[in-house]
């Protein structure tokens, strides 16, 4: 059902029983799938695909080219999975040649006034708070929580089931499984409640618990763990996950915070 004050270009494909509320425009070369609603005084821009039963906010901009000065008119574009929720005012920007798309996934609640800038993705079942600000090329892995007004530098990776505190400044890479919290962005330690949320059972959390004690209780350096790990510590997909994660950042990962939690560097 569509509102008479409602511009929809012929080239759009809309499926027949999505609701467009007043005041919207969705622009030509975009696709919105089934049962999915878009509320009042929202912009779909070109190049956007909006899978089916999500709910799009009033205020919301999504697929308006990138804030990237190296972006050239290419075609590139937003992808949102199926049954996601883009809160009031949220911009998520298309990609550029590096990535071609920017792609927030499925069962995701987005809140209000996030953006979510050129070349990010976002996993399945992610959380980012009010005001999660994602610059560009950023990668956050499924089932992660990022808290309000939390900001995250370009090209930084956050791995899969990860909570980070409210207000952080994330500049490092956050391996799986873990919590950050404090300033600087530092482990807190293994995000238990998440996993167990999750079906994740006490042998696997254990099993987690050992792996991240040998990278920040043990006082060896990075690369002294993970060979550690791979020699003492039982293969599991966890352990694998947090290895290649480790071995793959390109930014560093976060630290343990000070000497002891006494916040001395």
């Amino acid at each position: 059902m569509t509102h008479p004050y409602t511009y929809i270009d012929p080239n759009a494909k809309v499926a027949s029983n999505v609701k467009i509320d007043p005041f919207t425009v969705i622009h030509g070369d975009v696709v919105i799938g089934e049962g999915t609603w878009i509320g009042s005084n929202v912009t779909i821009m070109e190049g956007t695909r909006i899978g089916k039963n999500c709910r799009i906010f009033p205020g919301a901009v999504l697929g308006a080219i990138p804030q990237d000065l190296k972006f050239s008119g290419e075609k590139t574009t937003v992808e949102v999975g199926d049954n996601t929720t883009v809160r009031e005012f949220v911009t998520i920007n298309r990609g550029t040649d590096d990535r071609g798309k920017t792609k927030v996934g499925s069962n995701c609640l987005i809140m209000a006034y996030c953006h979510v800038a050129h070349d990010c993705i976002v996993g399945n079942n992610c959380i980012l708070s009010n005001s999660v600000q994602l610059a560009g090329h950023v990668v956050v892995g499924d089932w992660s929580v990022i808290g309000g007004v939390s900001a995250v530098h370009q090209f930084v990776h956050i791995g899969q089931h990860t909570f980070i505190a409210g207000g952080s400044l994330v500049s490092k890479d956050v391996p799986p499984y873990i919590k950050a919290v404090r300033n600087p962005l530092s482990y807190g330690g293994v995000n238990s409640v998440g996993l167990k949320r999750r079906g994740f059972t006490l042998t696997q959390i254990n099993h987690i618990l050992d792996i991240y004690r040998v990278i920040y209780s043990r006082g060896l350096n990075t690369s002294q763990a993970i060979d550690f790990i791979e020699e003492e510590i039982a293969a599991s997909d966890e352990r694998d996950e947090i290895v290649t994660f480790i071995r793959d950042s390109g930014r560093g990962i976060i630290k343990r915070f000070g000497k002891n939690g006494s916040g001395e560097e």
